[in-house]
């Protein structure tokens, strides 16, 4: 049983692996399990849109995503142009030995190929967590954000996802505290 007690620390160290992005932007900061959160929701909500999808599979894509993270770190885009990982042996070396190891590489491998509609949805669920992000900053008042915001909107693949882009984009990330104020 050793091996589903070392998946669970794994996937707790996910808390302490910070989403590299930021360091970028300038501003904001993330775990990797905080972002991982926020897909996850995303995609709980993209499923009571989406009648025809397994809720399931996609809430279960966006919870594992990011799980060999924590072996290999949060690689962002410029990391990958100069650095390059195993992620096969870290996805392998994660799930070695568990009775369900094969349920998780499954949602893993589904969500890498980007060839179902729940694979597509849990993409997109991916990029509006860092929507949600970005939004937020500018909200506040950063800037760099409206130069990243259109290349992250420009990623969503389907309909759901470019629709709740649009209403994020269109509300102020406090609107929902503002609304009980009075």
């Amino acid at each position: 049983m050793s091996q589903i007690a070392d998946l669970l620390f794994q996937a707790r160290m996910l808390k302490e692996i910070p989403r590299s992005g930021f360091s970028f932007l300038g501003s904001g900061k993330e775990s990797v399990a905080e972002h991982t959160y926020s897909a996850t929701f995303i995609a709980f909500v993209m499923a009571q849109k989406e009648a025809d999808v397994d809720s399931g599979r996609l809430i279960g894509m966006c919870l594992v995503h990011d799980l060999t993270e924590a072996r290999i770190g949060d690689l962002n885009t410029v990391n990958k142009e100069y650095v390059s990982c195993d992620a096969d042996k870290a996805l392998r070396d994660s799930l070695q030995g568990l009775p369900f190891g094969d349920a998780l590489e499954g949602l893993i491998r589904e969500f890498e190929a980007n060839q179902t509609p729940e694979a597509r949805l849990a993409r997109d669920a991916d990029q509006l967590s860092l929507i949600l992000e970005l939004k937020a900053l500018e909200d506040i008042g950063y800037k760099p954000p409206g130069k990243w915001l259109p290349a992250v909107v420009d990623r969503l693949q389907t309909a759901t996802g470019r629709w709740l882009a649009k209403d994020i984009l269109q509300t102020s990330w406090d609107n929902w505290w503002f609304k009980h104020l009075g």
